[in-house]
């Protein structure tokens, strides 16, 4: 017999989401619709708490209705699985040229994401030589702002998405570098714009500076950036280049094609 649940269990957060994960667990082994009844069944779930967490998962495109009283797998985890997919593809073709330009250069080589209004670091090739803590950790997170990676996003952004950031988060500083007005970080985004390649002057760490280029995908969407992370002291605006032409070499593995340039006028 299952035994039904009680209003403290209802509100526990946690036991909510081990229970849709068991729902989701249940529909993913269906290729058709299953009814509640045997959801509720295979779960060990009251057949009422099961109703009530599907249309949950229903309304936010988790899952959706069948026939009635039958529930199947919805589109936005097929949604989230190409994200994820892509993301993955992005760090297996990424890393051995990150390899490559590591050996080149001898400092720490890093691939970021977008997450919301925060980088987040995917992979990292690390330089072992470092006497200053380098915050490119795998899975660290960092404003858009005070990263050269996450420059390259605003700058792709536009100014209007730009001035709803800056309202959104205030431009919080972490060192006295930090650009945390928005005409100084307009300024900055013009020499994105004309370099094609981003800095961070010792804006997220004291002694820590850093150079980013876009990575883009077959659409030609930006969807992460490549960086060399370095001690201020060993660090050179004469990567630049190099860390450029690494990201499109990444960009083209993904499926970037650069657009054709103009011809030339006889």
């Amino acid at each position: 017999m299952v035994a039904q649940s009680t209003g403290a269990d209802a509100k526990n957060p946690i036991q909510v989401i081990e229970r849709m994960m068991k729902l989701l667990d249940v529909l993913s082994y269906y290729h058709d619709p299953v009814s509640l009844k045997q959801l509720a069944l295979e779960t060990g779930l009251h057949p009422s708490t099961a109703h009530r967490i599907l249309a949950a998962m229903g309304a936010t495109g988790f899952v959706e209705r069948g026939e009635p009283g039958s529930y199947q797998l919805g589109i936005r985890l097929l949604e989230l699985g190409n994200l994820v997919k892509s993301r993955i593809n992005i760090r297996d073709s990424a890393l051995p040229l990150m390899q490559r330009l590591h050996q080149e250069i001898g400092e720490s080589v890093n691939l970021g994401v977008r997450q919301g209004d925060e980088i987040v670091y995917v992979e990292r090739t690390s330089s072992g030589r470092s006497s200053v803590r380098v915050v490119h950790l795998v899975g660290a997170r960092a404003p858009l702002h005070v990263t050269a990676v996450g420059k390259l996003f605003l700058l792709e952004d536009g100014l209007p998405a730009l001035r709803e950031y800056a309202k959104r988060t205030g431009l919080p500083g972490l060192t006295p570098n930090s650009l945390t007005s928005l005409p100084a970080l307009s300024r900055e985004l013009d020499k994105v714009r004309r370099h094609g390649v981003a800095f961070d002057n010792e804006e997220i760490e004291q002694g820590l500076r850093c150079i980013a280029a876009p990575i883009r995908d077959d659409s030609g969407d930006l969807v992460a950036g490549l960086s060399v992370s370095a001690p201020a002291e060993r660090h050179s605006a004469n990567w630049a280049p190099l860390v450029k032409q690494t990201a499109d070499d990444i960009s083209a593995a993904i499926g970037y094609v650069k657009p054709d340039q103009p011809a030339a006028r006889r």
